[in-house]
């Protein structure tokens, strides 16, 4: 429920009250003696969904649109007419002016922005150098990325340039300073003892996640956007949706920047794409939102104009969006095949050896080495597999061949197999006692007790 305050001009008094009567609506009237611009202030309880309406109604009564207007949200509001008001506006959707409070309010100052865009990025850094999945989290509860993408939205939805423009600002600028951050604490770290020598951020899960993208980065990006706006129609889990958001830029951002650092140049693109992709989803999911939520501008008579220009930017965006994801695709179509074929190689490996079927060799483990970039640059999978045999059993000297030829002709490609050997002791459910002269389990040696037999 929202507590709606409205100053009445001079000579609207009845007007404004008729169009309150006729919305059932139930409401206070007080004189307003400090302008001379105004004669009275009235105050009405009414639903969130209803503010918008009730506004509209009163601004055809008389109530200049940019008069003195307070909507506040109250504890308890008791009405007789409470009930027929929420059966009359039952959307849970907050007003044009409220979401415009909202929007403005979550973009901070940019000291403010920039201070905990940098401690964010450095702690999702340092998560990601210490492969803490914990840390990172900690990190997107600091970023403030959720103001910066819902006010471009809103600004573009109700037609406010400045909040728009400096919405898109903020996430650009922003990003890219993550990325700098990233970039120079990462090449900071590698002259000092807290990062061993050379190493390969590429082995890192938490890196590696960033910068081999697919297409459910895609929609986690656009499932953040849509979350972000939902909650801030209906004034639900800001904070906790914020910090979806920005585990869909920070990470990636701070990664891109670790590849700056380390001069890895398909860390840097990769992670940026990721990063361009998902800052994309999350603006157009979120304006979209807002757009069928029936939100106009605060000018009714820019509404045509504003239509248009809602719509053409949802377009190009969709288009960047799907532009920039053919290299998601690229990652997706790839690592299925990837493990494809090491899940076939591995079922075909285990296979041939229960066809074999050899007392005392049992096959130990088959590892593929085939990354995306190998199946794109057309190298061949490499298999090892390693073997564990009895001493007493000589291994097949072209047991890795006819590996090789087995695989090559199910997979329908060149493979490169390596096989290496273990010996194996296998022991029993109930061990034998030990021959005489052997240790026994208590490293005693154990002697001949059985009676010797009578010589004939």
């Amino acid at each position: 429920m929202r507590l709606v305050q409205v100053l009445i001009p001079a000579g609207n008094r009845e007007s404004v009250l008729d169009a309150l009567d006729q919305q059932g609506v139930d409401y206070a009237v007080f004189e307003e003696v400090g302008r001379g611009d105004f004669e009275a202030m009235v105050q009405f309880p009414v639903p969130p969904s209803g503010v918008e309406p009730v506004l509209e109604e009163l601004v055809d009564a008389g109530v200049q649109e940019d008069a003195y207007t307070i909507v506040l949200a109250p504890e308890t509001v008791v009405s007789q007419r409470l009930s027929a008001l929420v059966e009359r506006f039952p959307g849970l959707r907050i007003s044009r002016e409220e979401l415009y409070a909202r929007a403005e309010d979550l973009a901070p100052a940019n000291s403010t922005f920039f201070a905990f865009l940098v401690l964010s990025t450095v702690i999702a850094t340092t998560g990601l150098l210490l492969d803490s999945a914990a840390t990172i989290i900690g990190a997107m509860v600091v970023a403030p990325l959720m103001g910066p993408a819902i006010s471009a939205s809103v600004g573009t939805i109700l037609d406010d340039q400045r909040m728009a423009a400096r919405g898109v600002r903020l996430q650009v600028t922003g990003l890219l300073a993550a990325i700098a951050t990233a970039a120079i604490m990462g090449w900071l770290l590698q002259q000092t003892i807290l990062l061993p020598p050379g190493l390969d951020i590429r082995m890192i899960p938490q890196v590696a996640e960033r910068t081999s993208p697919n297409f459910l980065s895609l929609f986690l990006a656009l499932g953040s956007g849509l979350a972000g706006a939902i909650s801030i129609m209906r004034g639900a889990g800001s904070a906790l949706v914020g910090v979806a958001i920005a585990v869909a830029l920070i990470p990636p951002a701070a990664t891109s920047g670790l590849g700056i650092a380390f001069g890895l140049p398909g860390v840097t693109i990769a992670a940026a794409v990721l990063v361009v992709v998902n800052l994309l989803a999350i603006n157009v999911s979120a304006l979209v939102l807002f757009y069928l939520s029936g939100f106009k501008p605060l000018d009714a008579g820019t509404f045509e104009g504003v239509k248009r220009s809602v719509v053409s930017r949802i377009v190009v965006i969709a288009i960047a969006i799907a532009v920039l994801s053919v290299a998601l695709a690229a990652v997706t179509i790839t690592t299925f095949q990837t493990q494809s074929l090491e899940q076939q190689t591995q079922t075909e490996v285990q296979q041939q050896f229960e066809e074999a079927d050899i007392e005392g060799v049992e096959l130990v483990s088959v590892t593929v080495d085939y990354e995306p970039e190998d199946l794109l640059l057309g190298n061949e999978p490499e298999v090892d597999i390693l073997v564990a045999i009895p001493r007493d059993l000589e291994a097949p000297p072209d047991l890795a061949q006819r590996f090789d030829d087995r695989l090559t002709e199910q997979l329908g490609r060149d493979v490169v197999v390596r096989v290496g050997f273990i010996e194996a002791q296998v022991s029993e459910d109930e061990p034998p006692e030990p021959p005489l002269g052997w240790p026994s389990r208590s490293g005693a040696t154990v002697a001949d007790t059985r009676p010797v037999r009578p010589a004939a």
